[in-house]
């Protein structure tokens, strides 16, 4: 992490979740090396200095003359127009050190959100600052690379304060051994973390490599009517997207394999991001409001369909139980999450009154010994695994926000939001690529025919 990185927080471009309060910037000024003892005065936050105080305790105040003022005036105005990049970004910095510890409430009243949601919102809106406006296949502008890598190493050195207390033989110059207390990582920041830090350079890896690429992209309402042709038909949903294009003949076999490859390698890390959220999501507490909103029984909450198919029979097949409800569009998928969700926390909560569980995720079918609402409580989570991966972008479900909206864990906030953007990213990446593939097929099937159709032109009426 550079001396001169600006820390990290809140950006003006109103990307924030549900759980976000508003943004407001303020403007403060800093003390500056250069200039006399009235711009230092002037400039600085804290008020005198001791040695100022002292004088203007001792002497009387002076009127100066409208001339001097005016003189004054622009001395300070020159002072900060001609403020070295150094000192603004310092300025930001401060700017945003100041927001993020009165938790986004301006006022000190104290009414902000805790530092955890803070750091999550922070994570949250640089990514959509960085990435809200990426729509291509290309590597990222070098000052909004620069500013992700900047910001993000500022946030994500917190978790280097975030340690565990384990006990430590010591060794004494005389040879004897005490028993001290030595710090380490946290054991889910130490696993995840740079499992993520190493996904995360993978992903900007393959952005990085379309610097030079046989197809290009034209906006939609630029095109004519020949171009729309030869390129596919993006759903009216998503209009101001640009649309990839190839050549006439298609990209070539190389190139189309290369694009294959890249398209499974960031499918595996969107799995991967995934998982890694889906586990921490887990390991956050249930917040007390969610758990007022249960309803009584599982049944209620799934629907008699849905409960006769997860408690009949020993085989249970969440892809064929999907096959069956036959979802059509993402809404009614996370409609159905939030209902199997409240009835798995039902099922749970029903199985703890007489089973001592430490970690649910450990808990399957084969491990159950014959309890019901714990063979139900795991296809729901089998369930619930199976609707994210038919439907990569879900929305979250309500139990997830409300865990984001009341977590308190700094570590945890921050390992979710970094792989929450980073399964996010992926998912983007595998839909720009598809989107190539099939330009590129479409493209393949029309050279085709257009090379028939040279071939029958060729022939004679005596050889039809």
């Amino acid at each position: 992490m550079s001396g001169s990185s600006g820390f990290p927080g809140f950006h003006n471009h109103g990307y924030d979740h549900e759980y976000s309060r508003p943004l407001f910037r303020v403007s403060s000024f800093s003390d500056n090396g250069g200039g006399d003892e009235q711009e230092r005065h002037v400039l600085s936050p804290r008020g005198r200095s001791m040695s100022r105080m002292t004088s203007t305790l001792t002497a009387p105040p002076r009127r100066l003359s409208p001339a001097v003022s005016k003189l004054s005036m622009k001395k300070l105005q020159q002072v900060v127009t001609e403020m070295s990049p150094k000192d603004e970004e310092m300025e930001l910095m401060k700017e945003k050190y100041t927001k993020l510890l009165l938790g986004e409430d301006m006022s000190g009243s104290g009414k902000g959100v805790c530092t955890a949601v803070a750091i999550s919102n922070a994570i949250t809106n640089l990514y959509a600052t960085v990435f809200g406006t990426c729509h291509r296949l290309q590597p990222l502008p070098p000052e909004k690379k620069a500013m992700w890598n900047r910001e993000m190493d500022c946030l994500l050195s917190i978790c280097e304060y975030i340690v565990q207390f384990s006990p430590k033989l010591q060794a004494m110059p005389d040879g004897s051994t005490h028993d001290v207390m030595a710090t380490s990582p946290r054991s889910d920041i130490l696993i995840n973390l740079p499992a993520l830090e190493k996904l995360e350079t993978m992903l900007l890896d393959i952005l990085d490599s379309f610097d030079k690429a046989d197809f290009w992209y034209v906006e939609q309402r630029k095109q004519s009517f020949s171009d729309s042709m030869k390129s596919f038909q993006r759903s009216e949903d998503k209009w101001w997207l640009p649309e990839p294009c190839v050549p006439d003949s298609g990209l070539s076999d190389c190139l189309h394999q290369e694009l294959q490859h890249k398209r499974d390698q960031a499918s595996q890390i969107h799995k991967m991001a995934m998982e890694i959220n889906s586990g921490i999501l887990s390991e956050m507490q249930v917040p007390l409001s969610f758990i007022e909103t249960l309803p009584k029984s599982g049944k209620m909450s799934v629907g008699d369909a849905i409960y006769r198919y997860m408690s009949s029979g020993d085989q249970f097949s969440p892809d064929h139980l999907l096959n069956f409800l036959n979802l059509s569009s993402e809404h009614e998928a996370l409609e159905i999450a939030d209902r199997v969700e409240a009835a798995m926390y039902v099922w749970r909560r029903k199985a703890s009154m007489t089973l001592m569980v430490t970690k649910w995720e450990n808990v399957t079918e084969l491990n159950a010994d014959g309890d019901k609402n714990l063979i139900l409580a795991s296809r729901a989570r089998s369930l619930l695994l199976y609707l994210k991966q038919r439907f990569p972008g879900l929305s979250q479900t309500t139990l997830d926000t409300s865990k984001i909206q009341y977590n308190k864990d700094i570590g945890q906030a921050i390992l979710e939001s970094y792989s929450r953007v980073l399964e996010s990213l992926a998912y983007n990446i595998v839909s720009w690529i598809d989107d190539v593939l099939i330009a590129d097929g479409n493209a393949r099937k029309g050279h085709n025919i257009r090379m028939q159709k040279q071939e029958f032109s060729k022939l004679s009426p005596q050889q039809y």
